[in-house]
């Protein structure tokens, strides 16, 4: 008996110490240990997040953050914003030899990046080389600036292109790997690239950039309202930031990164540059409010294309919640009230959107069958949400549907010829093609438009230095991700947003590094 005891208290002493060296157990929660003298950011503190704002920033992972009272005065670089632009530049940053802070105003980091679900678009990568996908920079340049009806910054955008195979890279060195490749909207070529299991992104790049930057021993703020950029003789050097919402600090920095995101969530502000689209739901986390965009127009910056917001065709409606582009990019099909296609649902998503609001009823169903499932983990998600009509037969899914079940039945049956023949006669789809719908289960998703991206944004130049109404960098002032505007004119390609934040992220980090060693 006294063995079996002393077994018994061994194995339980022995769980104890590994739940206290584990702590929270999502990625990105270790514990930060100081590998420099006086560092910021040594052992942060568990953060609660009020249930109100966890449901807005859905799937964001509760991680350990940087306790209050590590708070320093001054800083080399301060990052307004912890999103993927946020933590990229603060690890390029860091890399560069800065001591760089990142203050969020959020209690969990991650913002509108941790809702992101296709994947990352990028050309000529080591992955798609070694799936034998012939692509290029230029065919994915001349498709961008198509989808964006050529409009886009030009500049930036050839920038963007050749920045993306690196970007892929970079991430696979940090442990971040993406080499499950699909394709979306207004694209010839497989180029977004996923997780290896097929998994949305955004989680899995939220919890990779966190715990890079736990690692690297930045110091990471939630619960830090940046109110206004300092600025003195004409440079911008610091920021004044709210704290619990109640202590005021003014933190000083020879460069000031802001990666806050667009207004996707303004219901006023969109209501001022877009009437038109009033009453629809938003696919953004609480956060993405527009307080960047306002903040540096304060100090001189200018904006471009605040009207050009983007809605996309395929958002759940009750729940506000974005079912991704990779379902139909993996076969889905979208059929109306009548059990029959409408379009090409992998034209651009201002078309599919414009084909979804010609139908009385200004909604459709996603319609795939268990393939597309093991394809897109995503649908794991949307099944635990429930949001996902499924039936062992399309006659039984059609009744779940309540459309017409003899319609339904012809419409997959003329789309898996269609696949079969690589021609799709009805429309004209040629991509997305790969697999019928032909293995059950089968399953439906009611979907209709909803805000889901701001195009419009302050302008920047390709070092993200941000600039004025006479083109003139505003000294001392970056910026980076969905507060930039100008990269895809009036229509986002469908992945390319993933992208802009970890190509122009890392930029921001790089450059404002460069401008601090030069002072």
């Amino acid at each position: 008996m006294n063995k079996r005891l002393t077994a018994a208290l061994i194995l339980i002493l022995s769980v104890m110490l590994v739940i206290a060296g584990c702590g929270n157990n999502n990625a990105g929660s270790n514990k930060n240990e100081s590998k420099e003298a006086g560092s910021a950011a040594t052992e942060p503190a568990a953060t609660t997040v009020p249930t109100e704002k966890a449901e807005a920033v859905s799937g964001a992972s509760e991680a350990s953050y940087t306790p209050y009272d590590q708070l320093k005065d001054k800083y080399d670089i301060v990052i307004v914003g912890a999103g993927g632009a946020g933590m990229s530049a603060a690890l390029e940053a860091k890399a560069a030899g800065m001591n760089p802070v990142i203050l969020e105003k959020m209690p969990v980091a991650g913002g509108n990046t941790t809702k992101s679900s296709s994947g990352m678009n990028a050309s000529q990568t080591k992955f798609q080389k070694e799936q034998g996908i012939e692509d290029s920079n230029e065919l994915f340049y001349e498709e961008t600036l198509k989808g964006g009806h050529d409009t886009n910054n030009k500049e930036l955008l050839h920038f963007f292109v050749d920045q993306s195979a690196g970007a892929i890279d970079w991430l696979d060195s940090i442990g971040i790997r993406l080499n499950n490749i699909t394709i979306t909207g207004g694209m010839k070529e497989k180029r977004t690239h996923r997780p290896e299991d097929g998994s949305a992104v955004g989680q899995y790049l939220v919890a990779g950039l966190v715990r890079n930057v736990q690692e690297q021993g930045i110091p990471l703020f939630v619960n830090a309202d940046v109110k206004e950029l300092t600025v003195q003789d004409g440079k911008v050097n610091g920021v004044k930031v709210l704290f619990n919402q109640a202590d005021d600090k003014t933190i000083s920095a020879a460069a000031v990164i802001v990666t806050t995101g667009g207004f996707g969530a303004n219901k006023e502000l969109i209501a001022k540059v877009r009437p038109d689209l009033q009453g629809l739901v938003t696919t953004n986390q609480i956060g993405s409010t527009g307080d960047g965009i306002a903040m540096i127009e304060k100090v001189g910056g200018t904006t471009v294309d605040l009207d050009q917001i983007q809605v996309h065709p395929t958002v759940q409606q009750e729940k506000s919640y974005l079912i991704g582009e990779a379902v139909r990019g993996e076969g889905a099909i979208l059929v109306s009230a009548e059990g029959k296609r409408f379009g090409n649902e992998m034209d651009t998503r201002d078309k599919v959107t414009a084909s979804i609001n010609t139908l009385p009823e200004k909604s459709a169903y996603l319609v795939f069958d268990a393939g597309v499932k093991s394809r897109v983990k995503a649908v794991d998600q949307y099944i635990k949400m429930g949001v996902v009509k499924t039936a062992d037969t399309i006659e039984a899914l059609a009744d779940q549907m309540k459309v017409p079940a003899a319609a339904l039945k012809t419409t997959v049956e003329t789309w898996n010829s269609a696949v079969k023949s690589k021609s799709d006669a009805e429309f004209g789809r040629t991509t997305g093609m790969d697999n019928d719908l032909s293995g059950a289960p089968y399953y439906a998703i009611q979907i209709g438009p909803g805000i889901h991206y701001t195009m419009g944004g302050v302008v920047i130049n390709t070092n993200t230095e941000v600039l004025n109404k006479d083109g003139k960098a505003i000294t001392g002032l970056f910026a980076a991700g969905e507060v930039v505007g100008g990269l895809h004119g009036e229509n986002r390609i469908g992945g390319n947003s993933v992208a802009e934040i970890i190509i122009f992220g890392r930029q921001a980090g790089i450059k404002s590094a460069e401008f601090v060693k030069a002072q």
